[in-house]
C-alpha cells in the first residue's frame, strides 16, 4: 500500500488525515461481488461504516445496494447514485420526520425493529396514501462471540423484535392496510470471524422464515445483514475479507424457497482495508517504565481503540532503525483514554516520523469528532 512513490506523496501532506487506496477498495469490491454472484445473493452497503463521498460513489457505481441508519444516509445515499429501490432503513429510534422522508423517496424497505415502530410506520403510510414495504427484524438470540460494545444479536441487547412479541407483530400485519411484509431481517453483531456464528443464524433464520410461512407471510427476502470482521493483525497478508467462506456458509445451511432472495448488509469488510489513518509524531517522552509516543492525531480522529479496545496495527513509514522500543502510542487529546495501543514494538522513533494506522477504513473517518476544537478531519486519496 505505501510504496515510495505513495510515501514521498504523503509526506509532502499536513497531518493528521485519512488515507484511501481506491484500488484496494475496488480489489475488495470485485472480491465481494465475485463470491456472492453466483448464488445469487444482493448486498447492501451500510453506510454507517464509512460515508466519505468518494467511498460511496466508487461502492455504488458497483452496483451495491445501500443499508442505512438515518434519514441522512438514506438521503446521501441517493445523492451518490445508489438506486432508491436498493435502499433499506434500519435503526432503533427512526423519527416520525426520518420515516415520512423515506416513504417519500420510495425506498426499498424499512427494517422495523419494534412492535410499536410497526403502527407507526402504517400510520404515516397511510398520510401519503403509500404501501410501505417492512422487513421485521428479529432478535434471533444467537451469541456473536465478539466484542460486548458490538454485538447486536442477543435478547439483552436494544436491537431488534423478541421471539416472545412476534405474534403481536403479525396480529398488526393482518390488520394494517399500509404495510406489505417483504421479509424478515437479523444482524446479530460486528467483526465476526467465526463461521460458526453465521452457521448458527442461518439454523435461526429457517426456523422463523418456516413459522411465518405457517402464518400466511410467503417472505420474498431474508436479510441476514452483516458482521463480517476483517483481520486487524495482519493488514497487507489478508487485506481483503474471506467473502468465499461467508458467503458459502450461507449456501449451504440457508433454506430458500423458490424465488426467495438473500440479502446481506456489508460495512466493515467492504472498507475497513483501504483505509489508515496517518499522523506524525510530536514528542517522544522516554521514563523509566514507559516510553510514550505522541501523534497529532487521537480519538477525536479513530475513536475505536478507546470506544472498544479495539486493535489497529501501528507502523512507522520513516524509521529505518534496526533498534526496537516498546511505545504506549497516543495522541494530543485531554483524556487518558486517548491512546491508540500500548507496549508497541515499533522501531525507534523520532519527531516528525510518519505513522499509519492500519485498517482504518470502517467506523474511523466517520466517527471523527470536533473535541478539543480539533480541525476537521481531511482525506487523501490513491488509486
Amino acid at each position: 500500500m505505501f510504496t515510495p512513490e505513495v510515501l514521498a506523496d504523503l509526506n509532502k501532506q499536513e497531518t493528521p488525515f485519512y488515507f484511501y487506496h481506491l484500488g484496494l477498495l475496488e480489489q475488495t469490491l470485485y472480491a465481494c461481488s465475485e463470491a456472492a454472484n453466483p448464488y445469487g445473493f444482493k448486498v447492501h452497503y451500510a453506510l454507517k461504516a464509512n460515508f466519505n463521498e468518494t467511498i460511496l460513489r466508487t461502492i455504488a457505481a458497483k452496483g451495491f445496494g445501500a443499508d442505512c441508519v438515518s434519514g441522512n444516509e438514506v438521503k446521501l445515499a441517493l445523492k451518490m447514485g445508489f438506486k432508491n429501490n436498493e435502499v433499506v432503513f434500519a435503526g432503533v429510534g427512526k423519527s416520525d420526520k426520518e420515516i415520512k422522508e423515506a416513504l417519500a423517496l420510495d425506498i426499498f424497505c424499512f427494517n422495523v425493529e419494534s412492535v410499536e415502530e410497526l403502527s407507526i410506520i402504517n400510520e404515516l403510510a397511510a398520510k401519503q396514501q403509500k404501501k410501505a414495504r417492512v422487513a421485521i427484524r428479529i432478535n434471533p438470540n444467537v451469541d456473536a462471540k465478539t466484542h460486548q460494545h458490538i454485538t447486536t444479536g442477543l435478547e439483552e441487547n436494544k436491537f431488534g423484535i423478541n421471539t416472545w412479541e412476534l405474534n403481536d407483530c403479525v396480529k398488526i400485519l393482518h390488520e394494517a392496510k399500509h404495510i406489505e411484509l417483504v421479509g424478515i431481517h437479523f444482524h446479530v453483531g460486528s467483526q465476526v470471524r467465526d463461521m460458526d456464528v453465521f452457521k448458527s443464524l442461518c439454523l435461526r433464520v429457517n426456523e422463523f422464515n418456516n413459522w411465518f410461512l405457517d402464518r400466511g407471510f410467503d417472505l420474498k427476502v431474508l436479510n441476514v445483514g452483516g458482521g463480517l470482521g476483517v483481520d486487524y493483525c495482519h493488514p497487507d497478508e489478508n487485506s481483503i475479507a474471506d467473502f468465499d467462506s461467508y458467503f458459502k456458509v450461507f449456501d449451504q445451511f440457508l433454506e430458500r424457497r423458490k424465488g426467495q432472495e438473500v440479502h446481506f448488509e456489508l460495512g466493515r469488510a467492504l472498507v475497513a482495508g483501504c483505509g489508515a489513518l496517518l499522523a506524525k509524531v510530536l514528542y517522544i517522552k522516554k521514563g523509566i517504565k514507559k516510553n510514550f509516543m505522541i501523534l497529532d492525531a487521537g480519538m477525536t480522529e479513530l475513536l475505536r481503540p478507546a470506544l472498544y479496545q479495539a486493535y489497529h496495527k501501528i507502523e512507522n513509514l520513516s524509521s529505518t532503525s534496526k533498534n526496537g522500543i516498546k511505545y504506549d502510542v497516543v495522541g494530543p487529546v485531554c483524556e487518558s483514554t486517548d491512546t491508540f495501543g500500548k507496549e508497541v514494538l515499533m522501531p525507534e522513533s523520532e519527531r516528525g516520523d510518519l505513522i499509519a494506522i492500519r485498517t482504518a477504513g470502517a467506523y474511523g473517518e466517520v466517527m471523527a469528532s470536533r473535541y478539543n476544537l480539533r480541525e476537521p478531519i481531511t482525506a487523501v486519496y490513491h488509486q
